[in-house]
């Protein structure tokens, strides 16, 4: 096993117990919730198995829906995100992409924020979506969804920028 299997692992692990313990319990004003959990799929990564990334993203989901007891709409959301990844990498990142070979650490941070945002609308939406499951409510689920993703952005910004500068 190579080191960077190592750290994939251990982040998957990290954010799954940092979620199930700690920002499962944060909801303010019932409609602001983080979920921090999804910067496994986003930092990922870029030339791995794809096979072996959609898997792991359905446990990633899986997991934290056995935490949260919320029945299967985190591992539709993460799989889903998991799926768009491609084009979003392509629009966010554009040649870099091309040539398969992103570092995160090192791309613009306009970017990143770019990708990190798109990626994070869309896990919200739909999982907000399948959590209400009702069309009449679609005013609660879009401002769960704007007031969420925003924090969420933030939460994975200053994670990411924290955790890329010790690997440095």
């Amino acid at each position: 096993m190579n080191s960077l299997n190592i750290n994939s692992i251990i982040r998957f692990v990290v954010l799954i117990l940092t979620q199930a313990l700690l920002f499962n319990h944060i909801n303010f004003l019932d409609s602001v919730n983080p979920y921090p959990y999804i910067l496994f799929i986003l930092l990922f990564p870029v030339n791995n198995n794809r096979t072996l990334f959609i898997f792991l993203s359905f446990m990633l989901g899986l997991f934290v829906d056995i935490f949260s007891d919320s029945g299967g709409v985190h591992a539709a959301a993460c799989v889903t995100i998991a799926f768009a990844r491609p084009p979003v990498l392509k629009f966010a990142f554009g040649m870099i992409y091309e040539h398969q070979n992103i570092k995160f650490n090192n791309t613009e941070f306009g970017n990143r924020v770019i990708y990190f945002l798109i990626l994070i609308i869309l896990h919200h939406l739909i999982l907000f979506t399948l959590e209400v499951f009702n069309i009449s409510n679609i005013l609660l689920v879009l401002k769960k969804t704007l007031f969420s993703s925003v924090f969420t952005l933030i939460l994975c910004i200053l994670i990411s920028i924290l955790f890329s500068n010790k690997q440095q």
